[in-house]
């Protein structure tokens, strides 16, 4: 059955009002029409099927049948900070981490960060990954859609760690925990993992975010890329505590 996003304010009591862009993907794109059965979530964990009633150009309606609340597969909520990398990595990080199930990733400027990029340009990356999120969600069968943060320094987004249960953070060095050690102990519901660019975080960085409350680690023997470290963490929080 075919399934498609919604704004939640397209709830209209028993019935969906569906327009612009996701109205022609459903009738044009798809080619479906009155009668057809769907599925669509609201982005905020609600699901609802039903049938479409009314078809138009660039606009429908569709009568509800069915309205479930879909709870996360993971355990808790997590936040993953990501020095943004180089190229267009950003967009496949954003991607592969919603369908791991991240809650909220925070894109942030390091000291090694390569991409150096003015407002506007921010903000038009910003708007993409939260597209690229949106359509994650879709595909993978998620019924929320992680909230993409606006581009930030890292020293800033340090703060909103003492809202986290824990607060980990990747890097080369001397005295990282395992992962798997800092796991072992546990049972809160909010986490929180930084992970740095290519050439990893500065001696600053890492210093200022333990005095933030963030934990260490080490994410084994081999050298993970950006791309890849985050991405790692959230596959083993996700076979920890999925359902």
């Amino acid at each position: 059955m075919s399934r498609f996003y919604i704004p939640k304010e397209s709830v209209k009591g028993k019935e969906i009002c569906v327009s612009g862009k996701e109205a022609h993907h459903i009738l044009d794109v798809m080619r479906l029409k009155e009668a057809d059965r769907v599925v669509v979530f609201d982005g905020t964990g609600r699901e609802y099927s039903g049938v479409i009633k009314e078809a138009a150009r660039n606009r429908l309606s569709i009568g509800i049948l069915e309205t479930r609340e879909i709870l996360s597969k993971t355990a808790g909520v997590i936040t993953l900070i990501q020095s943004i990398p180089k190229k267009e990595k950003m967009d496949y990080i954003v991607e592969k981490a919603t369908e791991l199930g991240v809650s909220r990733i925070m894109p942030v400027l390091t000291g090694r960060t390569i991409p150096k990029w003015g407002e506007s340009k921010k903000g038009v990356h910003v708007e993409r990954w939260r597209k690229i999120a949106k359509e994650a969600s879709k595909q993978c069968g998620r019924a929320d859609i992680p909230a993409i943060g606006d581009i930030t320094e890292f020293q800033d987004c340090l703060k909103d760690a003492g809202g986290h249960s824990l607060s980990l953070i990747a890097a080369l060095d001397d005295d990282s925990m395992k992962l798997k050690d800092v796991l072992h102990s546990f049972n809160g519901d909010k986490i929180s993992i930084a992970i740095g660019p290519e050439g990893d975080f500065t001696a600053d960085e890492i210093r200022a975010a333990r005095e933030s409350g963030f934990k260490l680690i080490s994410l084994g023997q081999r050298v993970l890329k950006s791309d890849t470290a985050g991405l790692s963490v959230l596959a083993v929080l996700n076979y920890e505590y999925s359902d």
